[in-house]
């Protein structure tokens, strides 16, 4: 995806039906899950943010995509 990609548009890039149905997305930093080791351990240190349509990717942002059809 290009610079300036909304969250709903980068779940599409994956499938349309993320894009059509998409909630919300779960975000961690590449850094933060290397330096803490899993999501889990992230999600404990609050470092999991929860982003809406108007989030803007950024570069190192690991994605879970929440979507309903």
């Amino acid at each position: 995806f290009r610079k300036g990609t909304k969250a709903p548009q980068a779940a599409g890039i994956i499938h349309s039906d993320f894009e059509k149905g998409f909630i919300r997305a779960e975000v961690i930093k590449y850094e933060d899950f290397i330096r803490l080791g899993s999501e889990a351990k992230c999600k404990e240190a609050g470092k999991m943010s929860v982003e809406g349509k108007d989030y803007v990717v950024q570069d190192g942002d690991m994605m879970n995509f929440r979507f309903n059809v």
